[in-house]
């Protein structure tokens, strides 16, 4: 293929949003201990922020308990506040170099606002995807122009494209799906 853009970089783009997508959700606390809902804490160490996972090893022992091993002595307080301060709804307890966060029930309030949140990840990866299909299609109009693609290459190449963005939005819309059900309870 001549063009200057390939479906195989449009695919791995738009995969890109869907893994973006799995990530966001990810981070989203369903009411079950997951060591992904501590990804987001940057804690202040060694005068700089620092990932959690590069100070601590963080584990799930039981399935609505989060542990948080800390490495070095010292590093126990800045970890505590970090988790306190990251708005997670989590309330620490430490003893010694372990910190346990049980995790609480969810509150139907608070399902409710996770699935608005959900339904937001998921439109800002639809977006991301649409954005990729504009830049594909116009690649394509800009490959026709200059004489590098037929018209009927074009179009039989802008189906192709449109057909991938089909797929990655289902996609997209059975991972928010499925997040939604898993944290109404339903």
């Amino acid at each position: 293929m001549t063009t200057t853009v390939s479906t195989a970089d449009l695919k791995r783009r738009m995969h890109g949003a869907v893994e973006a997508l799995r990530h966001d959700l990810q981070g989203l606390r369903t009411g079950r201990a997951s060591t992904a809902l501590l990804d987001p804490v940057q804690v202040e160490v060694y005068g700089s922020h620092m990932p959690l996972n590069q100070v601590a090893t963080v584990s799930t022992p039981e399935a609505r308990m989060l542990s948080v091993q800390v490495w070095d002595r010292s590093n126990v307080q800045p970890v505590e506040k970090a988790i306190r301060s990251a708005g997670l709804g989590l309330n620490p307890i430490t003893d010694g170099q372990v910190i346990r966060l049980p995790i609480p029930e969810l509150t139907e309030e608070r399902r409710k606002e996770l699935a608005k949140l959900v339904g937001q990840y998921a439109e800002k990866a639809r977006i991301a995807v649409r954005n990729v299909r504009r830049d594909g299609m116009d690649h394509l109009k800009a490959d026709e122009k200059k004489h590098e693609i037929s018209e009927d290459e074009r179009k039989r190449l802008e189906t192709e494209v449109q057909k991938l963005t089909d797929d990655t939005i289902r996609e997209v819309d059975e991972l928010s799906q499925a997040k939604e059900k898993e944290i109404l309870g339903k």
